[in-house]
């Protein structure tokens, strides 16, 4: 198949090209700035996704059999400051290439986010009713319901949970993050209050090209780890898996009560129900334990790291 890939340089969408590679897929991807290796790509086409006039001509003149859209300003803080590109992003964008999906009836795949829900009951199920807290999960919400009504016939939305793995620039992900304050010399402040339930890029991707494949699922559906675990757990466990000291990747515990003007918009609880797509793909979620043996030591901080 031929695949048309947004946001082809960030954490989940350079997972997807190797992904759909492996997978005797042809990926033309779309990257912003980066001038990072994308592997798996068969086209690399530079790209601003903000300029929306010259996105539709461009996927047109490809006539892909699917659309992917990895693209998106994933960080609520990063929305909150932004809102005007966030909004184009994650709402606009995926509105544009539902419609076009429909115009070609191509296979849209899309990514939403377990924070359309507002954490207070969890765990929560594919028809639970959302009720985002912050402005990224009331867009992502949007971005579902428009993608629905453009491209209801062709279209598959995955809520994912928080991401983990390796990133192409290294400071992405979870562990990365974490590299990033200890190298920093501060100490990474975790919430022992606040449940995730984790997954790696790679391993979405996998469900994500299994999804290119079977134009039979359609709608919503979740996808996470094995694992709900507070943030606190999470560091300790990347600590103790990179065999740091406490001296040298220090972790300060907090709970939402410590952040009172964070916390409204910090969803407690995201432990999502996978079923019914664990049941139906190959692909199986993660244990947290399997994500830790695939991380490596970003490479910005590998200087300091042989220093600990």
């Amino acid at each position: 198949m031929k695949i048309f890939l947004t946001g082809a340089s960030g954490l989940v969408g350079s997972a997807f090209a190797e992904a759909a590679h492996r997978r005797g897929h042809h990926v033309v991807g779309l990257v912003g700035r980066s001038e990072l290796p994308v592997p798996g790509l068969a086209e690399k086409i530079p790209h601003d996704l903000l300029k929306a006039g010259a996105l539709a001509p461009l996927i047109l003149s490809h006539f892909p059999d699917v659309i992917v859209n990895c693209a998106a300003i994933a960080e609520p803080a990063a929305c909150d400051a932004d809102q005007a590109r966030s909004e184009a992003l994650n709402a606009a964008l995926p509105k544009l290439l539902a419609q076009l999906a429909h115009h070609l009836s191509a296979r849209l795949v899309h990514i939403s986010s377990e924070q359309v829900f507002d954490g207070t009951a969890a765990p929560y199920f594919t028809d639970s009713r959302p009720n985002p807290v912050n402005l990224y999960g009331r867009q992502k919400l949007e971005s579902e319901r428009v993608v629905a009504a453009a491209a209801r016939e062709f279209a598959v939305t995955v809520r994912a949970p928080l991401l983990t793995g390796n990133s192409p620039s290294g400071r992405r992900s979870l562990h990365e993050r974490l590299f990033a304050d200890w190298a920093a010399g501060k100490p990474a402040r975790l919430y022992t209050d606040e449940i995730r339930q984790p997954c790696t890029a790679g391993n979405l991707a996998e469900v994500l090209v299994e999804l290119c494949e079977r134009r039979d699922l359609l709608g919503v559906f979740h996808w996470a780890g094995v694992e709900p675990l507070t943030r606190h757990e999470l560091g300790r466990r990347i600590r103790e898996h990179f065999k740091l000291s406490e001296k040298s990747a220090p972790i300060a515990a907090i709970t939402r009560a410590d952040t009172p003007a964070v916390s409204p918009a910090r969803p407690a609880n995201l432990t999502l129900d996978l079923q019914p797509l664990v049941g139906v793909l190959k692909t199986q979620p993660e244990s947290f334990e399997a994500q830790l043996d695939q991380f490596v030591v970003p490479p910005p901080f590998r200087e300091w790291y042989h220093q600990q």
